[in-house]
């Protein structure tokens, strides 16, 4: 189950990820989507979110693989969240959406509840 500080963090940076998308600042808008995945890969909500964040982003930079990508991992996040995620996957279509990745140490204690 997903911790109420999780979940603060994860809405966090998806408000991040909109702000910065809305500054034009596509770059950062990607990584806190990105970050926000990481975070909320066990909601189906939120993991959702991510991936409509980088739906967005991709629309916006014209970038059609990512967005063919994005709808495909929408469709899993939806489907598969509760049932297995690849820890630390960053949720981009430039990786596999099978493959485990490192969780970076500021996310990893929010995620070990430190």
């Amino acid at each position: 189950m997903t911790t109420h500080v999780v979940l603060s963090a994860c809405r966090s940076e998806l408000d991040a990820g909109y702000a910065a998308m809305k500054s034009g600042d596509l770059v950062e808008a990607f990584r806190r989507f990105e970050r926000a995945h990481i975070l909320g890969q066990r909601s189906t909500r939120l993991h959702v979110r991510a991936h409509v964040g980088m739906l967005r982003v991709a629309r916006r930079r014209g970038d059609q693989r990512e967005f063919v990508g994005q709808l495909k991992r929408i469709v899993a996040a939806a489907l598969f969240s509760r049932i297995w995620v690849p820890t630390g996957n960053t949720g981009g279509a430039n990786v596999s959406a099978l493959r485990e990745m490192p969780i970076p140490d500021d996310l990893k204690r929010i995620l070990d509840g430190q």
